[in-house]
């Protein structure tokens, strides 16, 4: 049975926030167990080009000119990405390297409950500036208030833990370093949009552009002593499951849904509509992970939420 556009985008928006929200609680256990942040940020796109790598080969084999055709394929890459060099390096960069560096990175200073307003919060606000800036889009009353209230979760949020830095506490890195991962995802959700990339595409070409960039310099990096790692040390069961999971359901799955979002409802409605993942991931913290939820968190949560849901609502006709 095939699905209708808007059934597809609705069910691609369930599987975005369930897997976002789920991200979050097990990317802060991790922290935990034996893996270093870009111990966790390799493995994911390891997991990820086992399954991407060959789907993108076969996808550019099936468009390559016959012998004697002139016309090129727009690949790149060794023709590993389906898309050209500068909107993969670009895409790569933000929407796969950057983000996962960062994000994991913060993991190890900040609690999930912190991730789960500041991300999820940071998203929206970075791709409305940016698609107004880059896609001209229009900033409506009810989006600006909505803006409004993100802004004010963070601070919340952010603003709490920077004061506790006076005492030697580190929280505030990992709030800083959400803030920017969120910030590279936005960049890649702006350039999805302005290039009109097509989602199997997208994800195939930003997994392309970390396995033959990132893997191989941490690689070395790490055989040679270079950067800590824990990958020699680490049991096997945890790195498959960083594999499998990391890269398989947060890179591969969700990529793609994630993509038929935004093509569906836009960049910005997109990542509003991800207004479920802070509550659902911070609620997360608290069972899985035994995280207390301070006042200030719960305000954040509410600000930040409020604003999301104010983002989405549509103009009056």
């Amino acid at each position: 049975m095939k699905l209708s556009p808007k059934a597809l985008g609705l069910t691609a928006a369930v599987v975005t926030v369930l897997i976002w929200s789920s991200f979050i609680v097990v990317a802060r256990a991790s922290a935990a167990h034996s893996l270093l942040p870009l111990d966790i940020a390799f493995l994911r796109i390891i997991g990820a080009g086992c399954v991407l790598l060959p789907w993108g080969w076969w996808l550019m084999r099936a468009q390559r000119p016959s012998h004697g055709d002139t016309h090129h394929t727009s690949s790149s890459l060794f023709g590993l990405s389906p898309l050209p060099l500068r909107v993969t390096a670009l895409a790569g960069i933000f929407g796969s390297v950057l983000y996962a560096m960062l994000a994991y990175s913060g993991f190890f200073f900040a609690p999930a409950a912190h991730a789960s307003v500041l991300m999820p919060g940071s998203l929206p606000l970075w791709t409305s500036l940016l698609a107004f800036v880059v896609l001209h889009d229009q900033l409506t009353r009810a989006r600006v208030m909505g803006l409004a209230c993100i802004v004010l979760g963070d601070m919340l949020v952010g603003g709490a833990s920077l004061l506790k830095a006076f005492d030697g506490g580190e929280v505030w890195k990992g709030d800083l370093l959400f803030m920017s991962a969120a910030f590279c995802w936005a960049c890649y959700t702006v350039l999805v949009r302005r290039h009109a990339l097509e989602p199997v595409r997208a994800t195939i070409a930003i997994t392309a552009f970390a396995c033959v960039s990132f893997v191989p310099l941490y690689g070395v990096a790490a055989y040679a002593g270079w950067a800590p790692t824990h990958l020699g040390t680490a049991p096997i069961e945890e790195m498959l499951f960083q594999a499998i999971y990391q890269g398989v359901g947060s890179v591969v799955i969700s990529g793609i849904t994630f993509n038929v979002m935004i093509r569906h409802f836009g960049p910005v409605r997109s990542t509003m509509i991800t207004a479920l993942v802070p509550g659902l991931s911070a609620l997360g913290a608290v069972v899985f992970l035994n995280e207390p939820m301070s006042l200030n968190l719960l305000g954040g949560l509410a600000l930040v939420t409020c604003g999301i849901l104010f983002g989405v609502r549509l103009p009056k006709t």
